[in-house]
């Protein structure tokens, strides 16, 4: 059995210690907020945060989680840079068909919580792993400022 503390809560799971975060955040415990995109992590759409930081779900095994808070989109408004960022995500209408939201979302708020006030340059950067097949990403930036903004 492998232990997970996902969005605050523990979590033992039956699986191979191989076996991609992503299909057990999705098939075994029905956290279906995260994404699959590519499964090679190039595209962000399965990004999570674990111990803080954001990772591909698709590309990172479970047993490498094991230990560590893992923090999904289900969460993400539990914390006051996340809901700054769902906000503006909503106030932008930054979604257009929306699969990749939960990962750019993920990353922003990750963007957010080292750096208060990004450049573009900086959010570009953050935001490099996240594909948006719509090309929302003008309304991506204008959302984290927006975000920044209301977290100042």
């Amino acid at each position: 059995m492998i232990k997970l503390n996902i969005n605050g809560k523990v979590h033992s799971v039956d699986v191979e210690p191989d076996t991609p975060l992503l299909w057990v955040l999705r098939d075994t415990l029905q956290y279906t907020g995260t994404k699959y995109g590519c499964g090679m992590g190039l595209c962000g759409a399965c990004t999570v945060h674990l111990g803080g930081e954001p990772i591909r779900s698709c590309s990172t095994p479970v047993s490498a989680a094991a230990g560590k808070k893992i923090s999904t989109i289900e969460a993400v408004d539990a914390t006051r840079i996340g809901k700054a960022v769902q906000e503006a995500w909503r106030k932008l209408d930054v979604a257009q068909c929306g699969y990749c939201q939960s990962g750019q979302i993920m990353s922003a708020v990750s963007l957010l919580s080292t750096k208060k006030k990004p450049s573009d340059a900086d959010i570009d950067a953050a935001m490099a792993g996240n594909i948006c097949r719509c090309g929302t990403y003008v309304r991506v930036r204008a959302a984290i400022h927006e975000a920044a903004k209301a977290l100042a």
